[in-house]
């Protein structure tokens, strides 16, 4: 019997930069809540719930051994 590889499991390096960029993305969202000043407050969330998000996704992509969102997005200009 033929064993297929699962090609959404990630390495050890892998889930390491993976976690890193969630960390990265937490923390803009966490810099973004204390250093927009003037900015309205719908713009100010709606910011850091998508950085928040994605970066927390990410996290917990690494700790489950699973593809990020962000991973998914492709190759970014």
């Amino acid at each position: 019997m033929k064993q297929s590889k699962n090609h959404s499991k990630l390495n050890k390096v892998d889930r390491l930069v993976t976690a890193g960029f969630g960390l990265f993305f937490i923390g803009i969202a966490i810099l973004t809540i204390f250093t927009s000043g003037s900015t309205s407050l719908v713009g100010k969330c709606v910011v850091v719930f998508l950085t928040g998000g994605l970066g927390a996704e990410a996290l917990f992509s690494a700790v489950r051994n699973r593809r990020s969102l962000l991973s998914r997005i492709g190759p970014l200009p």
